[in-house]
C-alpha cells in the first residue's frame, strides 16, 4: 500500500472529483514549485468512490472561485504544525472576474486591457454565465 505522510504546513486539496485532480495540479502550475507536491490520483472513498487529493507543502494562494469552476466538491484544508486549522468548501461561484474571456468578439472586456471580464451565474448545470459588459452568455470550458 502506498503511504504519503503529512505534511507540517501547508494546502491539502481533498475531495476532488477523480480526473479533476490533475487538471487542477496543470493550472496551478505545480510541476514548475520548488517546494514538495503531492497528487494522488484515483484514491478509495466511502463518499465519492474514487477521488483525487492533492497536497502542497506550502501556503499558497489558492483561487477559490477558480477551483469552483473545476470542481464543487473540493475541500481546502490549511494545515499548520500538523493539524488542520481551517477548512473551506468550495462552492460554484456565482460572480466571477478576470478568470475566463467572454465570447463575444465585439466585448470592451476582449479590447481595453483596464477592463476585468465579469460575470455572473446563469446556470449551475451547465456552468453558464452572463458578462456584465455586453450580457453575451459565455460557458466555461477548461
Amino acid at each position: 500500500m502506498l503511504e504519503v505522510t503529512s505534511i507540517r504546513k501547508g494546502i491539502v486539496l481533498d475531495h476532488i472529483s477523480s480526473g479533476n485532480g490533475l487538471k487542477i495540479f496543470n493550472k496551478l502550475m505545480l510541476d514548475r514549485v520548488d517546494y514538495p507536491v503531492v497528487l494522488l490520483m484515483n484514491v478509495s472513498s466511502k463518499q465519492m468512490g474514487r477521488k483525487d487529493i492533492i497536497k502542497i507543502e506550502n501556503n499558497i494562494d489558492i483561487d477559490l472561485d477558480f477551483l469552483g469552476l473545476i470542481d464543487h466538491h473540493i475541500t481546502v484544508n490549511v494545515i499548520e504544525d500538523n493539524k488542520i486549522v481551517s477548512k473551506k468548501k468550495v462552492e460554484i461561484p456565482k460572480k466571477v472576474k478576470g478568470i475566463f474571456s467572454c465570447h463575444n468578439p465585439r466585448c470592451i472586456t476582449n479590447f481595453d486591457d483596464y477592463v476585468k471580464p465579469t460575470f455572473h451565474l446563469v446556470s449551475e448545470k451547465t456552468l453558464e454565465y452572463k458578462c456584465s459588459y455586453c450580457e453575451e452568455i459565455t460557458k466555461y470550458k477548461l
